[in-house]
């Protein structure tokens, strides 16, 4: 494998992040070699005082002052053009790697996103990419120049002394080779501290998010005694590492050392032997001081990359995933959704539909009920592409959506959900995520037509109100009117509708029935719904239980058939005739 496309690999590097990097391993090379013209202007001095040897120029004052201001310019130049390609350049490397992460999520089907851990994918996409921004700027062009500027030294040092040289430079790959080898502890560390951080992160949002049930059942006490247990975990396992690591860590760069001692031995010797001038024992000691310094950098930025591999990992496996492409190119010559013999199953788990085969045709309700958990809602995003199916086909107006690019296919679709899922902006902004660029009077007058004005009023701020995180200060009744006005303002040909009346009270139900009735005329609409009066007005009726279609037609020709239907009929009408009594005491 060319170093490219190794490097590219092991660092999930674009075209672009290799070239700066690449540009930024060059520029600490020439920083090293810059830093080396004071030790060549001192060697140069030694060899004056000590006289009568080969490198004795005899250099007049103002000839080292030339030296002098030339290796400070140098070393100037060096530094700034590696910090401009160290740092900015990386950072705007970064930038992009943020960018094309956020692409590729956005182009992956969500069947991704309901087998990942979200803190772990939180993780990745912010804790991954600083990792590789920390890598790319402060490691890895110092660790490989360091290398690389070492090997060509101690090549020219054994080809000007052979004996001299072995004794300067024998340490440094010795030291290399103990740094690689380390790295298998190293990444299970690492990977052991990353699965705890996770497990607490995961306990913590668990937290927050399940407050209110917490209080109530008086379990405060035991959650946090859960959450102290795994911080004192963490923190044993930090400070373990990283008196583990340390130790390792100094003993290498302590091993490291050996070569001084080596060299001032093995020239001690040669000098005594008479089989080297004195000038060459004070050059090489000189040289092999300045030498080690940036190693001794190099071992730990090692350590550093062995522990970030896992982050690497996560982001190689991310890239790797299959994006959901399409023909961008999706006008249809009708908006009919055919499901032929459709089967899917989430990822390792049992098969939600099999063989489910019915049509929702332009200018009809089609609804999608039955038992929960048995494939309702899951059939209504097959619907939409967000899953992609194991078997069979769907189709709009004939055309297989598997074709479709998702966001051509998805600017047909408007959609309401049971989870509302709404964003910290104001009311207004939330509406017109709807449809980009809607006036300001076709916002409210969606919002109006989805009953959002009775609350909105109430608001600080009216419609400019910002609602918080996932709309914290609204109710979910309220969530689902804003959720059902962003369809309005849509408007589009095919509207999916799950559960979309279930968080609003009976008159608010019968406004924004009022209201989504408009709104679907004739258009494709597939309702998903437990309640028999959300889906008396169904052109079409499809039951699904065990994940195949048990049945379809109109409301009349289900009750007569006496099937599924009927019987969810009737343990609805006898729900709504049940009441909590107490028994009397006597």
């Amino acid at each position: 494998m060319k170093f490219e496309s190794w490097l590219r690999n092991k660092l999930v590097l674009t075209e672009k992040g290799y070239r700066s990097t690449r540009n930024a391993i060059a520029a600490v090379i020439l920083k090293s070699a810059s830093q080396m013209a004071p030790v060549m202007l001192l060697f140069l001095l030694v060899a004056d005082l000590i006289g009568d040897n080969d490198y004795d120029f005899d250099l007049e004052v103002w000839q080292y002052a030339v030296g002098i201001a030339v290796s400070i310019a140098l070393m100037y130049i060096a530094e700034v053009l590696e910090y401009d390609c160290c740092y900015t350049n990386v950072y705007n490397v970064s930038y992009e790697v943020r960018m094309n992460l956020a692409e590729k999520i956005r182009r992956l089907p969500l069947s991704y996103f309901s087998k990942k851990d979200p803190a772990a994918l939180s993780q990745s996409m912010l804790g991954d990419i600083s990792m590789q921004e920390n890598a790319l700027s402060h490691w890895v062009p110092h660790l490989y120049g360091a290398y690389i500027f070492a090997g060509f030294i101690g090549t020219m040092l054994v080809i000007w002394s052979p004996m001299m040289g072995i004794a300067a430079t024998w340490s440094i790959p010795t030291t290399l080779a103990l740094a690689v080898a380390s790295g298998r502890w190293q990444r299970r560390m690492s990977r052991k501290k990353y699965l705890m951080s996770v497990d607490l992160t995961n306990k913590m949002q668990e937290g927050l998010e399940g407050l209110r049930d917490l209080k109530s059942n008086d379990a405060i006490g035991a959650y946090l005694g859960d959450v102290r247990r795994k911080l004192d975990g963490i923190e044993t396992t930090q400070i373990a590492s990283e008196f583990a690591l340390g130790v390792v860590m100094t003993s290498i760069t302590t091993f490291l050392k050996f070569g001084i001692l080596s060299t001032a031995i093995v020239g001690s010797y040669l000098l005594v032997d008479g089989e080297i001038d004195l000038i060459v024992f004070v050059f090489f000691l000189l040289i092999v001081a300045r030498l080690y310094e940036p190693l001794e950098a190099a071992i730990i930025f090692t350590a550093a990359l062995n522990i970030a591999e896992d982050n690497f990992q996560h982001m190689r496996e991310v890239e790797a995933q299959p994006e959901m492409t399409g023909s961008e190119d999706f006008e249809p010559q009708d908006y009919d959704i055919v499901f032929e013999h459709v089967s899917f199953s989430y990822i390792g788990g049992q098969e939600v539909l099999r063989d489910v085969s019915f049509t929702a045709k332009q200018g009809e309700v089609t609804a999608l009920i039955g038992p929960s958990g048995e494939g309702k809602t899951t059939a209504a995003r097959l619907a939409s592409r967000f899953w992609e199916v194991d078997g069979g086909r769907i189709t709009v107006g004939g055309v297989d959506i598997s074709t479709i690019d998702p966001e051509a296919l998805l600017s047909k679709y408007s959609m309401v959900f049971q989870d509302v899922v709404l964003f910290n902006t104001s009311v207004k902004e939330n509406i017109r995520m709807g449809r980009k660029g809607a006036t300001d009077e076709e916002v409210l007058a969606a919002a109006e037509a989805a009953q959002c004005n009775e609350f909105v009023s109430k608001l600080p701020q009216g419609y400019d109100t910002s609602i918080g995180e996932n709309g914290s200060k609204l109710s979910g009744g309220e969530r689902q009117r804003i959720s059902i006005a962003r369809a309005i303002l849509k408007d589009a040909q095919i509207i999916l509708l799950d559960e979309a009346t279930a968080s609003l009270d009976t008159e608010c139900e019968s406004h924004v029935q009022a209201a989504l009735s408009e709104l679907v005329k004739g258009k494709t609409v597939v309702i998903v719904a437990h309640r028999m009066r959300t889906i008396e007005g169904a052109d079409k009726i499809v039951v699904l239980r065990g994940g195949i279609v048990e049945e379809q037609g109109t409301s009349q020709e289900l009750l007569e058939k006496g099937g599924e239907f009927a019987r969810m009929e009737s343990l609805q009408k006898r729900s709504r005739d049940w009441a909590i009594r107490c028994p009397r005491v006597r």
